[in-house]
């Protein structure tokens, strides 16, 4: 996990987390978030003004509707904190790691790489425990395109899979077939064309990933992995993308 999201982490934990008489009240031509008083100007507060004013709040949050829970939530300068004082809800904090594109396992990978930074989607889940999400921030990974045919040596022998793959490349080379026709003929993966799509850093076989670092777009080669053969088509230039994403479920 890159630095980046490393300081991102702390900066929204719980240990983190000022005070109600240390946080930060907005100033000049800021805005108050939804539900936020703005301090009487020409003076700081004194300790017990600000706790009658997180009072105040506290109250009118509890009349919001669910729309203006979310709006009050998108408009907060801190969110982890206004959930924890104002809102006064159970919430959770989650690191989300995007390994594609496209193809995703679950809502929450969805969401961490298609949604937008403070935005609150929702409400999700079964009734009594229905949540929210909002998505604190986004942190960039490098990508990779490719495609595969794969040999698995647990079904065939390490000379067949390898004649296999000589076979591939020579009819590649010929131009008898294209690669996706034969990912469709040869291919174990179960990825029908071959085409895996846009790939995280970290995500791929080692040894795949360091060769998709040394060759150039277009073109094929093999690798030997621990599960068989691969051969592998670069099928574009690595790019940056959101790899990561910090995200906090909030109970209703």
């Amino acid at each position: 996990m890159n630095k980046f999201l490393i300081l991102t982490c702390l900066l929204y934990s719980s240990i983190m987390i000022p005070s109600p008489t240390n946080a930060q009240q907005p100033t000049g031509a800021q805005k108050p978030a939804q539900g936020q008083p703005a301090p009487p100007p020409g003076r700081q507060l004194t300790p017990e003004e600000e706790a009658k004013i997180v009072r105040q709040m506290q109250t009118e949050a509890k009349k919001f509707t669910l729309p203006q829970l979310k709006t009050a939530l998108e408009q907060s300068p801190n969110p982890v904190l206004y959930t924890k004082q104002i809102l006064q809800k159970r919430f959770k904090i989650d690191t989300i790691v995007v390994t594609r594109t496209r193809g995703f396992n679950s809502l929450a990978d969805s969401l961490a790489y298609s949604g937008k930074e403070k935005k609150v989607y929702g409400p999700y889940g079964d009734k009594g425990s229905k949540f929210l999400v909002q998505l604190l921030t986004k942190a960039p990974n490098q990508f990779y395109h490719i495609s595969q045919i794969f040999i698995d040596t647990s079904v065939f022998r390490y000379r067949i899979a390898d004649s296999l793959g000589n076979l591939i490349i020579r009819k590649l080379q010929d131009s008898a077939a294209s690669f996706e026709q034969l990912a469709k003929t040869y291919s174990m993966g179960g990825e029908g064309g071959g085409d895996l799509g846009w790939i995280a850093r970290g995500v791929m076989v080692p040894q795949i990933e360091h060769e998709v670092n040394t060759h150039k777009k277009g073109e094929v080669f093999r690798v030997w992995s621990a599960n068989g053969l691969h051969i592998i088509r670069k099928v574009e230039n690595p790019k940056q993308d959101t790899g990561f994403a910090l995200m906090m479920r909030i109970w209703l």
